[in-house]
């Protein structure tokens, strides 16, 4: 029902409604015209012709023409023209007579002659004057209408010339019923005519009102089709095509304008959420090493210790924490930027195989001290691409990482390294044997300042931050890291790329 009142709205539908409502409107008017006018346009007509057949009778006996046979004449009139003629004389002698029938109403006409001739405002009479009269009346023997001429002539006669109305009144019935028949068939004509018009016109206009629509759903890419006519249409269709590309490339650059500026919003909120993650966390981390540092430096003002031994250890803490505190502020800025994308990685090809050996190499002391015995059995070159002092920080977090949770696991205290190559990259193990991490810590652990054992001293502990570096430059490489529980041990993982590609 709803689809129905939205193409009767349509223009198409209105087109062809009005086009087929104009044709009924003139094919009404001319039957109504038929039928008011025909008539009397007919009797007006006939009144004429026997005007001229009285005058031409009248002549005639005028001047006598022996070249004209009056009767043979008059027959031809009065066969022609459908009326009857009847003369005759003062002594009432019939001279001329087209029809009996004529001449046994006679009675009847001279009886409503002389009525008319009474009644003064009679609307039968159509045409009188000294010499003649005509009428309109009704015979009441056959109930029918005729138009009647009575008049003298020159000569003393009387002329008589009645023409029926009947066939003028079955004239204009005929009329009208052809009238009705061929003003059907036009409807019928027309409305085909209409629907192809209304198609033809009201095509373009549905094309152009689609094009708008999916103008204010902000597509563009319809266009409307240019023709050869010069026609209003056709101008809009170019206006709206001017229009429709204009708003395009203000949109879109709206869109850039919107991004550019959503990008400026979310660099300024990270690096707002960044100030104040550095500030929390700095605050957080600092508050230990800065009461230790503050209740040393009061012990060295206050001369608690004055001996050279004590003076100098109280000054060793200071400086011991100082460097702390700058590693971890070193570390949390580093940290800062990976989380946030402000760090740009000096990605390079270069051989794994060294720099675990120059980790190994590095932290060889804490192995001795720890009693831990390497396992690294590669030897061949392994070429990664990626930025070395990342990758030397992930190696270094994992390494002392193990160092400092190896515990001695059936009279071994072992940390293993193994590489393996999984697709496109290289998978480095690092294992320790000593207790397993709670599965409940298995994710937590590269949280920032998450420590397993709280209670480890500040000595061993470390800052807390180093698995949460691995994750920040595992994630922003997108390549796997993790850590699993083994039957002995526990053991981290992470990848690299072994090529520019990955």
């Amino acid at each position: 029902m709803k689809k129905i009142k939205e193409q009767l709205k349509s223009v198409r539908v209105k087109l062809f409604i009005t086009i087929c409502a104009v044709i009924m409107f003139l094919v009404s008017c001319l039957i109504l015209i038929n039928s008011l006018v025909l008539e009397n346009f007919y009797m007006y007509s006939k009144t004429n012709t026997i005007k001229s057949v009285y005058n031409r009778i009248n002549n005639y006996y005028k001047e006598p023409s022996l070249e004209i046979n009056l009767e043979t004449e008059l027959k031809k009139i009065a066969y022609r023209n459908n009326f009857d003629i009847l003369i005759k004389t003062d002594t009432n002698l019939i001279i001329l007579s087209t029809d009996r029938d004529f001449l046994d109403s006679l009675d009847r006409i001279t009886q409503a002659t002389e009525a008319m001739k009474q009644d003064l405002k009679n609307t039968n009479t159509i045409y009188t004057d000294e010499n003649m009269k005509i009428i309109k009346i009704t015979d009441p023997i056959n109930n029918l209408n005729y138009i009647v001429l009575t008049g003298k002539l020159v000569n003393n006669y009387s002329l008589y010339i009645r023409i029926p109305i009947a066939p003028i009144e079955e004239s204009v019935r005929i009329s009208n019923e052809a009238l009705i028949l061929i003003g059907m068939l036009t409807i019928v004509v027309a409305s085909f005519v209409a629907s192809f018009i209304s198609r033809k016109f009201t095509k373009p206009i549905s094309e152009l009102n689609e094009i708008t629509n999916q103008m204010a759903k902000l597509d563009f890419s319809k266009k409307y089709q240019i023709t050869d006519s010069d026609d209003e249409i056709n101008e809009l269709g170019k206006n709206i095509n001017t229009m429709s590309d204009k708003l395009e490339t203000t949109i879109n650059q709206l869109r850039e304008n919107n991004k550019e500026l959503e990008k400026d919003i979310e660099e300024k909120s990270k690096i707002d959420e960044m100030r104040k993650q550095f500030i929390s966390d700095v605050s957080h981390e600092l508050k230990t090493p800065i009461a230790l540092i503050q209740g040393y430096a009061e012990g060295l003002v206050e001369n608690v210790n004055t001996d050279e031994e004590s003076k100098k250890f109280y000054s060793e803490v200071i400086l011991d924490e100082a460097n702390k505190m700058d590693k971890l502020v070193k570390q949390l800025l580093e940290l800062m930027k990976l989380e946030y994308g402000k760090r740009n990685f000096n990605n390079k090809k270069f051989d794994l195989l060294e720099l675990i050996k120059e980790v190994i190499r590095k932290c060889n002391v804490m192995l001795k001290e720890n009693k831990i015995e390497v396992i690294f059995e590669q030897n061949e070159p392994i070429y990664v691409y990626a930025d070395d002092f990342y990758i030397d920080q992930i190696i270094t977090n994992y390494f002392t990482n193990a160092i400092k949770n190896a515990e001695t696991v059936n009279g071994k205290k072992q940390i293993i390294i193994k590489t393996k190559k999984i697709e496109e990259k290289i998978r480095v193990f690092v294992f320790n044997t000593g207790k397993q991490i709670d599965e409940e810590n298995l994710d937590r652990i590269w949280g920032r300042f998450y420590k397993v054992d709280s209670s480890r001293n500040r000595e061993n502990g470390g800052s807390g931050i180093g698995l949460s570096l691995v994750k920040a430059i595992q994630t922003n490489y997108k390549n796997e890291y993790g850590v699993e529980n083994k039957e002995d041990g526990v053991e981290f993982y992470f990848d690299i790329n072994c090529n520019e590609e990955n």
